[in-house]
């Protein structure tokens, strides 16, 4: 049990649960084990992230951070450089593991998205957010460079323009910006409904054959950096290797009879 985040699995949808608004270091070995154990889970289809505090995220705590890190940031030589220079690689990979899990992740952001909750938000497949909610890559104001993924992963979701405004200035941008740049999908008028709409989303990606959508998203995470020659390659070799399958008889059957299909995963 997480004092930091909280996983329930129903059905076929794992919902993710942050319960603070900061992040301490303690939060992304947490964090990267849920999503380990989600990716194993095999009967999963979608998964959930949203928070159950008054906001999304506010990111790294910075006085549980400072307590932790301190030591390292006072200076040394090459030992206290590389003993940083790991820490920073394992909390990276507490959000890598968001962003390679298997099946889509669909992220519900409301109120302040800032920092590290930003760096997570961007490594789900999907972000929907509230009217009120802000986004904000803090780090800048605060004498940091942002090292958790939104330097890298932003530019694919939004363009570089746009990345560069918001890293260089740390400013908030509101719900609707981010609506109009493509950071999120959907605004919803307050929580209740920002959750429900997730969920439901969520509930419709889950009802399709659950292997295909597992390729569609291996497919379009390939297609990253790739060129079209490279991603029709890799899409040929997938579905020659994962098209025929009892899903594919369930889909055409329906079809024919004229009722849901009912998919099983294999």
């Amino acid at each position: 049990m997480s004092e930091f985040v909280a996983l329930d699995v129903a059905d076929t949808i794992a919902t993710v649960t942050l319960l603070r608004t900061t992040m301490p270091p303690a939060f992304f070995s947490d964090v990267e084990a849920i999503f380990r154990r989600i990716a194993t889970e095999r009967d999963v289809r979608a998964v959930v992230v949203q928070s159950s505090a008054k906001a999304f995220s506010f990111g790294l705590d910075l006085r549980a951070a400072m307590t932790e890190l301190g030591p390292l940031l006072a200076g040394g030589l090459a030992a206290s450089r590389m003993e940083l220079l790991g820490m920073i690689r394992r909390l990276q990979v507490s959000f890598e593991v968001i962003s390679t899990c298997p099946v889509p992740v669909v992220v519900a952001i409301h109120g302040p998205c800032i920092g590290g909750g930003l760096d997570l938000a961007t490594a789900c497949d999907i972000r929907l957010a509230t009217r009120d909610a802000t986004f904000s890559l803090r780090e800048t104001r605060i004498g940091i460079v942002a090292d958790l993924g939104s330097l890298q992963r932003l530019p694919r979701i939004c363009g570089q323009g746009v990345v560069r405004e918001m890293a260089l200035t740390g400013k908030d941008i509101s719900a609707e910006r981010a609506l109009a740049i493509g950071l999120v999908n959907e605004l919803f008028d307050d929580v209740t409904s920002l959750h429900a709409g997730a969920l439901k989303l969520a509930a419709e990606i889950a009802s399709n054959p659950p292997l295909t959508v597992r390729g569609v998203k291996a497919v379009l995470d390939y297609g990253e950096g790739k060129t079209v020659a490279d991603g029709l390659a890799y899409v040929a070799a997938w579905n020659a290797a994962f098209l025929a399958s009892e899903d594919l008889t369930e889909a055409v059957m329906a079809f024919i009879d004229k009722r849901p299909a009912r998919f099983a995963g294999k």
